[in-house]
């Protein structure tokens, strides 16, 4: 029986390690199959419920797991690896009870470096 070749068309993969930047537009432009108009209402979503989550994360501490754990979805969604990784800390330390602030501050950074690059991206759209 013969073999039968069918040429499959290359699609690339995510990258193993992110960029330096805070967001991944790369991963962004894949998950979004290239629409810079969904990337920009995306972005926005993203920014303004990143903000919100960190703000609640201070005074809901009881639902803390919980909304670390959107966050950090969230944040893979889009390609914000840095601020996912710093979810996927503090949500650790949630679970083993330790004290989260030091790991709470870190996710704010990173989450105020993140919406300053969508900042830009949206300001230039």
């Amino acid at each position: 029986m013969p073999l039968h070749l069918e040429r499959i068309e290359w699609m690339p993969s995510p990258p193993l390690a992110p960029d330096d930047g805070p967001i991944d537009f790369e991963h962004l432009k894949r998950m979004t199959l290239g629409d810079s108009g969904l990337e920009q209402e995306v972005l926005a979503m993203f920014s303004a419920q990143s903000a919100r989550l960190v703000g609640e994360l201070a005074a809901r501490p009881a639902e803390a797991r919980a909304l670390t754990h959107t966050l950090k979805g969230s944040a893979h969604t889009i390609g914000a690896f840095a601020v996912a990784d710093a979810a996927t800390r503090l949500e650790a330390a949630l679970a083993a009870g330790s004290d989260p602030q030091e790991l709470l501050a870190d996710l704010g950074d990173a989450v105020a470096r993140a919406r300053t690059a969508i900042d830009a991206i949206l300001r230039r759209s």
